[in-house]
């Protein structure tokens, strides 16, 4: 009624009220009555606001790259902003001109001039590669900038989503990146099996060596053992030399020892002789008759016999004829 109306904004949204092209108040989130017939209303939103970007360039060796990526900023300043573009809302609080979108092309328009230049100085593999140097580069091209900073915005954040190069020539780096990575792969099998091949042979060599170093301790031990049996020989002979040399020592004193036994049984003999040779001097010049009376004390009729034999044996010659009775053979018998 009377072109009274009644407007709010949320506390994200600076507002601006001209009356009369005066400036009636300004502030964040604001809510009041106006009259439509002489009222202005601004409305910025200054909330943080992501600005997605897609531009395509040139690499220095004549390959088109498509840079993908978004830019957040927020509005520092509005009423810088609405002194350039034109925020004015209706009664609804809907913009009435598309200046938000004007924003947006000039932000990205911004960050592709502060690519541009770079990415022309990088070959086709380092803009793909290297795309944190381009995100960089658009991030500072966007702080500095007089446009930016003339429209009170405040750069946040840049980000390089992707960095792709033409569908045909993606198709012929995979292609390449492909038999790359394939004979890199070649190679490790490659150097895989020289690898196993060098072990293999290191294994071998070590298993020989191991059988060198058995060997020479087989022939250490052999040579130990044959030491050690020629040692023991040589102490055997020594100690059947010492034994031979013993038992001959002992066979000579046995042979001293026999050799004197003799001389003393000799010397026994010859003392024993000569006493009985001088027990029997005496009797060597007398008859036996006598020495058979004196040696019989007990005279017997079988000694008489035995005399009278005698000396019929002693006659024999002279005696003729001689009669021996059998009753004196029975009784001498």
């Amino acid at each position: 009624m009377f072109g009274i109306k009644y407007i709010k904004f949320n506390a994200m949204t600076y507002v601006i009220h001209y009356k009369n092209g005066k400036l009636k108040k300004e502030g964040r989130g604001l809510s009041f009555f106006y009259n439509s017939m002489n009222s202005s209303i601004v409305a910025s939103p200054i909330g943080s606001n992501d600005v997605p970007f897609i531009f395509n360039e040139a690499t220095t060796d004549f390959q088109q790259v498509s840079v993908q990526g978004q830019i957040t900023y927020k509005i520092e300043d509005p009423k810088k902003l609405t002194e350039v573009l034109d925020y004015t809302v209706d009664a609804r609080g809907k913009n009435t001109s598309n200046d938000n979108e004007k924003l947006k092309q000039r932000l990205i328009n911004e960050a592709q001039t502060s690519a541009k230049s770079f990415i022309q100085g990088m070959t086709l593999k380092e803009s793909i590669t290297d795309a944190k140097k381009i995100e960089d580069k658009i991030n500072e091209g966007l702080r500095n900038s007089s446009m930016v900073n003339s429209l009170g915005l405040e750069i946040m954040s840049v980000n390089i989503m992707a960095v792709k190069p033409t569908p045909a020539m993606a198709k012929a780096l995979e292609t390449q990146t492909r038999e790359a990575l394939q004979q890199e792969a070649d190679e490790a099998i490659y150097e895989r099996r020289n690898f196993a091949v060098e072990q293999e042979r290191k294994i071998k060599e070590s298993e020989l060596n191991t059988e060198i170093a058995v060997e020479e301790k087989q022939k250490q031990i052999t040579e130990k053992k044959m030491e050690r049996k020629i040692v023991e020989q040589e102490n055997f002979t020594q100690i059947r030399d010492m034994k031979i040399e013993a038992d001959i020592a002992i066979e000579e004193k046995t042979k001293q020892l026999i050799d004197a036994k003799t001389e003393n049984q000799k010397k026994q003999a010859d003392a024993k002789r000569y006493y009985l040779e001088a027990q029997l001097e005496p009797y060597k010049k007398m008859d036996w008759k006598i020495i058979s009376a004196l040696t019989n004390n007990e005279s017997s009729a079988k000694n008489d016999i035995a005399i009278a034999f005698r000396e019929l044996a002693e006659n024999a010659q002279t005696i003729q004829n001689l009669n021996i009775t059998p009753d004196l053979l029975q009784s001498l018998t």
